[in-house]
């Protein structure tokens, strides 16, 4: 747990260096609104104690000049207020970009890898709701944190050139408010993190039942599952009214201190109540009353800094929720982003590949997956992974995705280790294709030109030709045009197949990458699946791996993991790999 406490005490201090140059702006107008607010008090005093002393305004001089001043110092406090909120804005606006910038890099780089750790739900939770929950850390808790002492110390430097005892009581009463803060706002960063929780608990439970309503209702559990997403929603209500009642707790322990301070200087000073039991004086006696009545008018603007910290702690209790959330996203990925780019090197035929003595593990206790793995493919040459499940296939390929890092060896990419490449450096060099593509609502236009935006028209003809989605899309009611639901909703299975090869074959990158592409198709649509990929694959090296008969199409080197050495080749004869292709 303290190692926990320490990690978000370093990114939070993290975050208040880097978003403090963007709140300079917002603390300088507070500075400036506190100093513009001691010239409104001093107008407000002078003329009250006037009409206490029961002068008249009319036998005033100086009444309208102190009237004018104040409105005057009205607008401009109102400009300087109104301007704090605007550099607010952007801080806030600047650091959630960056903040988002950041997970969403996190998220992409860990892959699919970070799912068998995070749900889904949590990641989306995390990317959208929390970092928004943290705009108020960057524009209120930064200035705020500055501006609690900055303000009061400001104040009460003043209050004191007029009386120095009544400084004095504010600033003990002001420094009774940071303790209290202190003790509210350990159970607010606690209910802040819990109420975190629920909210995660509540998303990923929603999500997994709609995924699954299917089979929800046709098990008849439609009312038990309902009645479990109520007592979640529930748990986060309960949750959240606890971090409001902290929250309302924090400011009326401000308001407690301000109204001590208040009765202390009030009974310390006798001018106002000298000047009320003798019905009006002149000369010392309203001098003493204005002097008191500015430094009453004082006590509500020493404070006010005081609540604004007070209402910003529960942004920083949002910000130490935050920080427990990001740490546990794959480390380092953004620092190890490598300073060079390391350019591989590229023939017409494709690029080659090394595996050199490379072992991983999902997980120590389980033992590695691969162990002391080494094999070659050539530029052009086709390799295909077989062997049980869990023998490593997807592993491989994930690594050559870049989602995950070989706890030892290397993995070389046209003779440049895949770990000294930048990222677009990477997903430049390879073209993947999985069991279930991923389609997303739109058009069958958009979600082709996804791997290429920029493409021309003639190149999208001829991703479709080569992934024969012209033979369907013609008889779509609006051809490519044609909307699809999201997940390739109003797609067959062989359909939006078809859609991940037009979009490889749209990319042309020279390693392609083939993870079960044909696991859920009828043997007719994998044998069509097959024809469409052995013209993708020419020109292109090709790392597949399949349990299909289908495979046999490929001419190539086969990878036997289970066996951990060369299997069968795709004349059906048994023997080993020619030296330099594939070795274990």
């Amino acid at each position: 747990m303290s190692g926990d406490k320490m990690v978000m005490r370093a990114w939070t201090r993290a975050q208040s260096r880097l978003g403090r140059r963007q709140a300079m702006p917002v603390m300088a107008c507070g500075m400036l609104a506190g100093l513009v607010a001691v010239g409104q008090a001093w107008c407000v005093a002078a003329i009250l104690a006037k009409g206490l002393v029961g002068s008249g305004m009319a036998a005033w001089p100086g009444a309208g000049s102190l009237l004018a001043a104040l409105a005057g110092l009205a607008v401009l406090r109102a400009l300087f207020m109104a301007g704090g909120d605007v550099f607010a804005a952007r801080a806030g606006r600047s650091a959630r970009r960056r903040l988002r910038n950041a997970v969403l890099e996190a998220i992409l780089r860990g892959g699919p890898a970070l799912l068998r750790r995070r749900h889904s739900a949590e990641l989306t939770a995390l990317a959208v709701d929390r970092i928004e929950a943290l705009d108020g850390f960057f524009a209120r808790w930064i200035p705020a944190s500055v501006l609690w002492v900055a303000v009061p110390g400001l104040i009460a430097a003043l209050a004191a050139l007029v009386q120095p005892g009544a400084a004095g009581i504010m600033i003990l009463c002001g420094l009774a408010v940071p303790v209290g803060q202190a003790v509210f706002g350990i159970g607010a960063a606690v209910a802040s993190r819990n109420q975190f929780l629920a909210m995660t608990r509540l998303q990923a439970r929603f999500l997994d039942r709609v995924r699954g309503i299917a089979t929800i209702v046709l098990l008849n559990r439609a009312d038990d599952e309902a009645g479990r997403l109520a007592q979640a929603a529930d748990e986060l209500r309960r949750r959240t009214m606890k971090v409001l009642r902290v929250a309302f707790l924090s400011s009326a322990s401000i308001d407690c201190a301000m109204v001590v301070a208040l009765v202390l200087i009030v009974v310390r000073d006798g001018g106002i109540v000298a000047v009320l039991r003798q019905g009006g004086a002149s000369g010392p006696l309203a001098e003493a009353a204005a002097r008191s009545l500015f430094v009453l008018l004082l006590v509500p603007e020493f404070f006010a800094p005081l609540r604004a910290l007070a209402l910003a702690y529960q942004d920083r209790a949002h910000a130490s929720g935050a920080a427990s959330a990001m740490g546990e996203l794959p480390e380092g990925t953004a620092a190890d982003t490598p300073a060079g780019d390391a350019v591989p090197h590229l023939s017409d035929d494709g690029v080659s590949v090394d595996f050199e003595h490379v072992t991983f593990a999902w997980d120590a206790a389980r033992g590695p997956v691969l162990t002391d793995l080494s094999f070659s493919v050539r530029a052009g040459e086709i390799l295909t992974l077989v062997g049980p499940s869990g023998a490593g296939k997807s592993t491989i390929i994930e690594m050559l995705l870049g989602f995950i890092v070989p706890d030892s060896g290397r993995v070389m990419v046209g003779g440049v280790d895949l770990a000294a490449m930048a990222p677009a450096t990477q997903s430049g060099l390879i073209s993947w294709i999985g069991q279930k593509p991923v389609l997303f609502a739109g058009t069958l236009r958009e979600n082709i030109l996804f791997a290429r935006p920029d493409a021309d028209e003639a190149a999208l003809r001829a991703a479709l030709r080569a992934a024969s989605v012209d033979r369907f899309a013609a008889d779509l009611p609006q051809g490519l045009d044609t909307p699809i639901g999201e997940g390739g909703f109003g797609l067959s299975g062989g359909q939006a197949q078809r859609v991940a090869i037009a979009r490889a074959y749209l990319k042309d990158a020279p390693l392609l990458l083939l993870d079960e592409p044909t696991a859920h198709l009828d043997p007719e649509t994998e044998r069509e699946i097959f024809a469409s990929l052995r013209i993708l694959a020419q020109g292109r090296t090709v790392i597949l791996s399949s349990h299909a008969a289908g495979v046999r199409a490929f001419a190539g080197p086969c990878l036997d993991l289970g066996a951990l050495r060369c299997a069968e080749q795709v004349t059906g004869q048994m023997a080993p790999a020619e030296e330099g292709h594939v070795h274990v």
